[in-house]
């Protein structure tokens, strides 16, 4: 599968998406057909795995750019260039070596997060970008939300893993290993090291997120 052929499929499944923040995309003079997915490194080993778009990813149409995104980012910048990073521009760079994608690639009314049925039926195209657009194995999910996702569409054993996984206090540090498998039948193992959502919002891991993250890049040995 080509990117553009993702791209097409998106769209079409976007025209009856309801719920979609449209007054968000027209400020920005976006298409909200216009999914905001993969970019990045394809080559990269190390995915980043987030809930959906937010206002700022829609602006510049770039996935994990926003608030979160820069807490995200800002901790790679650091681990990789042991300094400070000095603005946006270092931001996107520093993105450019990873690989970004969400649960559905489009931004929400009010940033809730979508529905199961939506997230539902996005989960073949998004395994499609994960299986054949990005040729890594590890994938740092950010939230609750993304680590579950890797739940939908498949079997019973697998949701009960991840779920009882996540119960765990050290989720955190350790990681879990699934199977993804794309609409023609493509599987690949992938290993799943979560950790929670870099939101402001998130106050009981928000001041604790770049630490967390530190040791997730340590733990496995990312450099570029």
């Amino acid at each position: 599968m080509t990117r553009k052929e993702l791209i097409q499929g998106f769209r079409a499944l976007a025209l009856d998406l309801q719920g979609v923040d449209i007054d968000v995309y027209d400020t920005y003079g976006r298409d909200p057909l216009e999914p905001v997915i993969g970019e990045g490194n394809p080559d990269s080993p190390i995915a980043f795995f987030g809930r959906d778009p937010g206002r700022d990813e829609v602006q510049y149409h770039m996935p994990f750019i926003g608030a979160g995104g820069q807490k995200v980012r800002t901790t790679l910048y650091k681990h990789l260039h042991k300094r400070v990073m000095p603005d946006f521009e270092a931001s996107v760079q520093v993105g450019s070596h990873f690989f970004w994608a969400n649960t559905c690639p489009y931004k929400p009314v009010g940033n809730k997060a979508w529905s199961m049925k939506v997230k539902k039926q996005f989960q073949p195209l998004v395994a499609d970008l994960l299986v054949h657009l990005w040729h890594g194995r590890h994938i740092i999910t950010l939230g609750r939300e993304a680590f579950l996702w890797f739940a939908i569409n498949q079997d019973k054993s697998v949701k009960q893993q991840l779920e009882t996984f996540w119960e765990t206090e050290d989720r955190f540090e350790q990681s879990t290993e699934i199977t993804l498998i794309a609409r023609d039948g493509t599987s690949r193992k992938v290993k799943i090291h979560p950790l929670p959502h870099p939101s402001p919002l998130n106050a009981t891991w928000y001041k604790r997120f770049p630490d967390l993250l530190a040791a997730r890049l340590q733990q496995l040995k990312v450099k570029v």
